[in-house]
């Protein structure tokens, strides 16, 4: 795929299956695995068929690099927006956090742990995701709470693929649930220092495409 030019036809399914020498069933599962990537297009009617998609844009998140669809730039605002609002959201969950408020936040990280152990990347970073949320409904600011979440929304609906970044997947893994544990650990215990130190480790590093 990398000689094929963005853009450029490559044949209709039944061409290349016939090419690949390969049952219908295995063909359409390549295929699917292709498009979630965004390595490959499928347009329809007179003229379509597959073609090489558009290089995936890329965001930094973290210690992570998130594939994303055509809504990329939506993405890089978002992520830029919510990376300023996680002080602000922060301080409310060190002052209201209750023990009540401290029980999904365990459960969102017990999931990142479950999905750790299955190397899901996709999955372990939405539940990151899910935590970041939770915290974010303690604030008595429905406004801002109502907003945040919405930042995480567009970010997980544009998301295609993750990637570890510059680590191997199992220590990437170890090191965010480690942190976002001791998140949890600097709410529940009101550690205005740990959290301000944790939340310049979350912090996204750098947007590209």
């Amino acid at each position: 795929m990398k000689s094929v030019e963005p853009g450029s036809r490559l044949g209709t399914k039944e061409e290349l299956r016939k090419a690949c020498g390969v049952a219908v069933g295995t063909f359409n599962e390549t295929l699917r695995l292709l498009q979630t990537r965004g390595l490959v297009a499928v347009r329809p009617g007179p003229g379509g068929g597959l073609f090489a998609a558009e290089q995936t844009a890329q965001v930094r998140f973290g210690n992570s690099m998130l594939a994303l669809d055509a809504g990329a730039m939506a993405v890089a605002d978002a992520v830029r927006i919510r990376d300023a609002l996680d002080p602000l959201l922060m301080e409310d969950a060190l002052a209201y956090a209750s023990p009540a408020d401290i029980v999904p936040m365990r459960e969102k990280v017990e999931a990142m742990r479950v999905a750790s152990e299955e190397a899901n990347a996709v999955a372990f970073v939405r539940a990151t995701w899910g935590l970041h949320a939770e915290i974010a409904d303690v604030s008595p600011n429905q406004m801002l709470s109502s907003f945040y979440k919405s930042l995480l929304e567009i970010i997980e609906s544009h998301t295609l693929e993750v990637h570890a970044q510059d680590q191997p997947l199992a220590e990437y893994f170890h090191d965010l649930l480690l942190m976002h544990e001791r998140m949890v650990d600097a709410i529940e215990q009101r550690d205005e220092e740990l959290s301000r130190q944790l939340l310049l480790e979350h912090k996204t590093i750098t947007v590209k495409s």
